[in-house]
Order: structure tokens, then C-alpha cells, then sequence
């Protein structure tokens, strides 16, 4: 069955002490939730388990980040991670800041009964 997008939103986290990678993904997703809301389940009836939750983040080292931890914090459906090579490492005279970039797209599988517009 073909999945159809409904929602896509951008976050950005940081770690400004202690270089935890981690943490500032975590942030990034958290960033992310903070600019959206999904009536659309009670609206139509639709179950969470239905949503399939895609998130890529982006970090300097995508090795140092731990995806298992980043699925567990995620509420609702059921939940991917991947992380690339991205964000930025800001230096600084004592330890470099973390900054990671975030997308979490939500797709639902193709419904009948109601058709979103284009």
C-alpha cells in the first residue's frame, strides 16, 4: 500500500558542553515537535500505530550519535532514524558547540473515505 506525507517539520538542537552528539539530535527532534500538532487522528479516527515516522538528522559525526536512544523519545507511531553528515560544530576557546538539524516526516498509508487536496 502506497504511504502518503502529511506533515513534515525542521528543528535545530545544540549541545553547548560536552560535545554529546546525542543530545543535541534529541533536541533537534524535540525542536521539531514544538512546530506541529496532528488533529487529523481524532478528526478521522485514524490510530497512532497507523503513522509511520521517518526522522534524519544531521550532525560533524554521525557515528557518535545513538539511534536507539532517539526512536525511544519518539511519542507517537512507528519510528525511524537516520542520521547524516551535517549540522555544524561551532569552535570555541574552551570545547566545541554541537548543532544538529532535524527532520521528522509523518506518512500515513493511503486512506479511503477522505482524500487530502493538493
Amino acid at each position: 500500500m502506497s504511504e502518503q506525507r502529511l506533515i513534515i517539520e525542521m528543528g535545530m538542537g545544540n549541545d553547548l558542553h560536552g560535545q554529546d552528539y546525542t543530545k543535541a539530535a534529541r533536541r533537534a527532534i524535540e525542536d521539531a515537535f514544538r512546530h506541529s500538532s496532528l488533529p487529523l487522528f481524532g478528526a478521522v479516527g485514524l490510530d497512532h500505530d497507523a503513522m509511520r515516522v521517518q526522522v534524519t538528522v544531521g550532525v560533524q559525526e554521525p557515528q557518535a550519535v545513538d539511534t536507539d536512544a532517539l526512536v525511544a523519545t519518539l511519542p507517537r507511531g512507528r519510528a525511524e532514524v537516520r542520521v547524516v553528515k551535517g549540522g555544524l560544530n561551532v569552535e570555541t576557546d574552551a570545547e566545541p558547540i554541537v548543532i544538529a538539524q532535524a527532520s521528522v516526516e509523518a506518512f500515513l498509508p493511503a486512506q479511503t473515505g477522505w482524500r487530502l487536496k493538493t
